[in-house]
């Protein structure tokens, strides 16, 4: 959170100045004269200007009421190199004269405002007589640079020496740490400054960092010293909803803002960009529809206010209406409405897309370049965060190209990100590359390969990078071997894990490990055991788990304990078409039609919609999408025609279609029409009608599906695995399925 406004402390040490002007010698009427003429220059942003008049001007005419408003000049612009030729020349043109507290104050604030502390402190130290400016301004520089031990001890000894003033108190609490401030807190109240706006505004920082860093407090300190100011300016509202907004309580901070609109306050850009980061945290799921309106009503004011030509708040809005769903076409035409677009929202505008266009946030990284800009590290970690969404490595491979070429090579959040994004496309070797050549790696590093291998299916090679792992594991780390161990069947080694995660890692079971152990109880066919480690759970069961013993039951057959699972997840996500489908399809799977309709009626009742299947692949660098069915794609009557040819052959070598899993009580002529027709199954046979334009010759074939592949699919995969002498890769919704030679990596158990 940024420390409180330094305006404040300008405007004291500006009337200060005024103020003791009577006090300075008397001026001649040339030296008042080239006063005026520096003030009005400097004042007006003509540092130049005014340090050329002056250094052109014979030395009687140069008084110290010049030099103090100089050195303003230089600490209001940060130029410190004019400063310090300024000082050298004040003490080579009066050596042996004591120089004035008035210019010697000014002087220690031109130094700290341009960050040499240790020149202030020089000057500081060398001061004979020192008045409460003096201390402030040093004590000031202290906390603007960070420096907070410096800032705490130079405050403790200002205290044996003269009273502190608002502004020494608000700089040593933003400085210091919770206990230090407390005590300079109960020294505030004690000495009645307590009351000072900079004060509280300096407090409710200090209290909310406290929260913000996991230090001791909750929070309540800062919402008590908001509560009790009697008088706030912008900087107190403004302080208080970033907190919130930092802390997660998003709907805390969006009262905040309605409380201080409806008081009639005046409210500014930053004000609206904490705003509308909150709104993507308050609403989610069902209630985005009222976090859009919210959006929809916050744009509005911000046009009306003329905030809209800020770019830090139009780069907000675009976030917060892509974190609240809004289609990202919409977002990108608020964004091209932008005038001035930088770096930042740009790489706003591509996160908005990366998760739900890949492609296109791909495509506008091109365009970002095209437009003279460089990427940084975080452009380049959302971009790598996009190819892990799309079909092949290829993408990947040209993003790491440019980084490489940028300079961030050895960066590690880059190459975590990269073996994610590698894993992702399905080049496993390709993640296990960068792994290797990590000269450092963080637990996330190891994670990363973990959780990659975990992806794949390769649960032993997870435990052997577990084995060798010299950080310590986190609760992700935990999650990433359970899953490994979900997909290989590692019962007793997933057990082994679970049990023994909290005495050997320090890693309590959260949700996420009692879900992948449910999963890992549940697909070996031990439902009782995972139905018994729910009622144990000391926390409530969310939809995650409910969901693993759900997709146990559908594979196991459990009718009745599977219908607990799906009214659980019925009750805990009403918009989720999981639970309907799961049991729809398990009452099919053994011929009971009347109840899977009875369901389906349900579901429809309850407007809840299922996701449709749909499967990717990419044809000379074009991602050709696939619905079931395929009804609506151009080449449809082609696509029909080689796969029914294709069918032909895999029956003849052993394909028997599994019309159990059928939907609809039909013929079964119609049964196996409908199995025929999966998203996957018309992907692959339009990668055989292209397979000169594939890549690497057409000897892999890679197909991503938005849901779990069904046992038929995987039945049709492993046998045209071999007839067509192809590796098929297939990614579905929980993992990747490598078909040759008849296998499939997942042994079957998925």
């Amino acid at each position: 959170m940024s420390r409180p406004s330094t305006g404040g402390w300008y405007l004291f040490l500006r009337s200060f100045s005024s103020s003791i002007h009577s006090q300075l010698p008397h001026s001649t009427p040339e030296a008042n004269d080239l006063f005026n003429k520096v003030r009005v220059l400097s004042t007006s942003g003509n540092i130049k200007e005014a340090l050329s008049l002056f250094y052109s001007t014979p030395l009687l005419n140069q008084s110290q009421q010049t030099y103090a408003t100089l050195f303003h000049a230089c600490a209001r612009h940060g130029n410190l190199k004019q400063g310090q030729y300024l000082h050298q020349l004040m003490i080579s043109e009066n050596p042996k004269k004591p120089q004035d507290l008035f210019v010697t104050n000014h002087l220690i604030n031109m130094f700290a405002k341009c960050g040499d502390l240790d020149s202030a402190r020089q000057v500081f130290d060398e001061m004979d007589r020192r008045n409460v400016v003096s201390w402030t301004a040093l004590i000031s520089g202290y906390a603007q640079q960070g420096r907070s031990y410096e800032c705490f001890s130079l405050f403790s000894d200002m205290l044996v020496n003269c009273s502190p003033n608002e502004f020494a108190f608000a700089s040593a609490i933003t400085s210091c740490d919770y206990v230090c401030g407390k005590q300079v807190h109960a020294l505030a109240l004690k000495t009645g400054l307590i009351a000072s706006v900079y004060v509280g505004n300096a407090l409710i920082t200090r209290y909310s960092k406290s929260c913000e860093d996991n230090f001791v407090g909750d929070g309540s300190e800062a919402c008590r010293v908001f509560e009790s100011m009697e008088f706030r300016n912008l900087v107190s509202w403004n302080s208080m909803i970033a907190a919130f907004q930092h802390w997660k309580l998003g709907s805390r901070a969006i009262g905040i803002f309605c409380q201080m609109h409806g008081g009639g306050v005046e409210f500014d850009g930053a004000t609206m960009v904490s705003v509308l980061s909150s709104l993507s945290e308050s609403y989610d799921g069902d209630n985005a529809d009222m976090g859009l309106k919210g959006c929809f009503q916050l744009h509005c004011v911000s046009i009306k206010r003329g905030f809209m030509l800020k770019i830090e708040l139009a780069t907000a809005l675009v976030k917060a209406y892509s974190d609240l769903g809004w289609q990202v076409s919409d977002c990108y035409r608020l964004f091209m409405e932008t005038s001035s677009r930088d770096l930042v929202s740009w790489t706003g505008i591509i996160t908005a897309f990366a998760d739900r266009e890949p492609e296109s946030a791909v495509f506008l990284f091109r365009q970002l370049y095209r437009e003279g800009l460089v990427p940084d590290w975080c452009t380049f970690s959302i971009v790598l965060k996009a190819c892990a969404g799309l079909v092949t490595e290829r993408h990947a491979l040209a993003i790491y190209s440019q980084v490489v070429k940028a300079g961030f090579e050895d960066d590690r959040v880059l190459a975590n990100t990269l073996i994610h994004a590698y894993a992702r496309c399905g080049s496993i070797s390709f993640s296990k590359q960068v792994f290797d050549k990590m000269r450092s790696r963080d637990v996330v590093s190891w994670n990363s390969m973990i959780k990659a291998y975990a992806l794949h299916g390769q649960a032993k090679e997870a435990l052997h990078v577990f084995s060798e792992m010299n950080v310590r594991p986190d609760s992700t780390t935990m999650v990433a071997l359970l899953s490994a161990c979900s997909h290989a069947g590692l019962v007793k080694e997933g057990i082994h894990i679970f049990d023994s995660m909290s005495m050997n890692h320090g890693v309590s079971p959260q949700l996420d490990h009692y879900a992948c152990m449910v999963d890992i109880l549940g697909r070996a066919g031990l439902l009782l055991e995972a139905g018994e480690l729910i009622s144990r759970m000391p926390m409530k069961p969310d939809s995650v788990v409910w969901s693993a013993l759900l997709n146990s039951c559908r594979k196991h057959g459990e009718t009745q304990l599977a219908k607990l699972a799906a009214d659980k997840l019925k009750e805990l996500e009403p918009g989720n078409s999981l639970g309907y489908v799961q049991i729809s399809n398990i009452y099919c799977s053994g011929g009971s039609y009347n109840e899977a309709g009875l369901i389906r009626k349900e579901m429809n009742g309850s407007r809840v919609r299922k996701e449709p299947g749909l499967s990717w692949i990419e044809i000379e660098n074009r991602v050709h999408e696939f619905a079931s069915g395929g009804r609506r794609h151009p080449q449809r009557e082609a696509i029909y025609a080689k796969l029914y040819s294709l069918v032909g052959q895999l029956k003849g070598v052993g394909y028997v279609p599994e019309t159990s899993l059928a939907l609809q009580d039909i013929e079964e002529e119609h049964k196996q029409e409908q199995l025929y027709h999966h998203s996957e199954k018309l992907a692959l046979v339009f990668a055989l009608m292209n397979e000169g334009s594939l890549r690497c010759g057409g000897a892999v074939i890679r197909i991503v599906k938005n849901i779990r592949i069904c046992v038929d699919c995987h039945n049709f995969m492993k046998l045209a695995s071999d007839l067509l002498q192809k590796e098929i890769v297939v990614r579905d919704s929980n993992r990747f399925h490598h078909f040759k030679n008849r296998m499939c990596s997942c042994n079957d158990y998925w």
